[in-house]
């Protein structure tokens, strides 16, 4: 269970990041929006990471939280914001989910 709360708190990761980068694009009312969306998401991605840290190891936790967050903001980086998709990009990021595919097979 506090593997899928793990999973979770880094797609919320991927979900403040993706708000800044959208209030970066906006202004006004909308960017205020995209601001507070910011700060909803990385309210409950801390929470949720402080949660599945309670079994799981913080080392293991955190590498994979970030690594989610990162690989989920590519992503979104690419199809959202149209930012480049070449192939030692795309090469690097499957690297990053083989490692925290690897850690969780490691993990206790």
């Amino acid at each position: 269970m506090n593997w899928i709360i793990l999973i979770l708190a880094g797609f919320f990761e991927t979900g403040f990041a993706t708000c800044l980068g959208k209030a970066k694009e906006s202004s006004g009312t909308t960017a205020a929006w995209w601001i507070a969306g910011f700060f909803v998401c990385l309210s409950i991605s801390m929470y949720l990471l402080y949660r599945a840290t309670q079994t799981l190891p913080i080392g293991t936790s955190y590498a994979v939280w970030t690594g989610i967050g990162a690989v989920g903001t590519v992503i979104v980086g690419i199809f959202v914001f149209k930012e480049p998709a070449h192939f030692w990009r795309l090469f690097f990021i499957s690297t990053l989910i083989c490692s925290i595919i690897g850690l969780k097979v490691v993990s206790h």
